[in-house]
């Protein structure tokens, strides 16, 4: 391999081996979301798309050249009634068409997984914020249903205070009282409002995680294609030695 394609197959086994640690199942989204957000990224960010972008061309270009070597080295088909007066040239252009398939290959895995990898952590840092927008929606519910549930047991404690208060005192407790209720009715109407935002908080979150499994399984197919072209890579190597 020459020392271009060196590096794509570099670059594509260091791509398999981020893609792999971010599956990992102890590490969850929220601290992906800590490590993204290091101080470190916040000063290379303004580089990163240009990164991104000249690396996608990069590939393409690898991509495209490996398909013209493809297209190339077809052309031994054609050798036909001359194979046998020129058995060693015609062994050597499907070797060669071989390593030029090799390398569309490792250029089109390298392109896609760049690709799979940014939205990898779009989605990984989006799930972690949905995680964190709904620990904080569950946690404002729960303060605003002790909260109801504290004002309807002093609720109750006045109505027993009404029924056994003086005439005097009648008045300034059925105020009191009708204070409450609407409180009670204030917090209704603002549990109702924050239970709907966690049910849609949900909603966002499995789509997110279904569109996270979806990506994973993708990989896992095509780890499975390239340890197959590795193998055959592996082989045609051993062979031309």
């Amino acid at each position: 391999m020459t020392l271009q394609w060196v590096a794509v197959a570099s670059f594509l086994y260091a791509e398999i081996g981020f893609v792999l640690f971010l599956c990992l199942p102890f590490i969850s989204p929220r601290r992906w979301l800590k490590v993204f957000n290091f101080r470190l990224w916040e000063k290379i960010a303004s580089y990163w798309n240009r990164a991104f972008l000249t690396i996608i061309i990069v590939l393409v270009v690898l991509f495209f050249d490996a398909i013209r070597e493809v297209r190339k080295y077809s052309m031994s088909q054609t050798i036909g009634k001359n194979e046998k007066m020129l058995p060693n040239m015609y062994d050597h252009l499907n070797m060669k068409l071989f390593r030029a398939q090799r390398n569309l290959y490792i250029s089109g895995f390298s392109l896609f997984l760049w690709l799979v990898l940014r939205r990898m952590i779009t989605l990984i840092s989006e799930l972690a914020i949905a995680m964190g927008e709904n620990q904080a929606l569950q946690v404002q519910t729960d303060n605003t249903n002790n909260a109801a549930k504290r004002y309807m047991e002093e609720n109750e404690e006045l109505k027993k205070a009404l029924n056994r208060g003086k005439d005097d005192g009648i008045k300034k407790l059925e105020e009191e009282n009708n204070q409450l209720i609407k409180e009670i009715k204030d917090l209704k109407v603002e549990l109702k409002k924050t239970t709907e935002a966690l049910e849609k908080s949900k909603i966002e979150m499995a789509s997110i995680k279904k569109q996270y499994d979806g990506l994973t399984r993708e990989y896992d197919r095509l780890l499975q294609e390239h340890d197959k072209m590795q193998s055959l890579v592996d082989t045609t190597d051993k062979k031309s030695n």
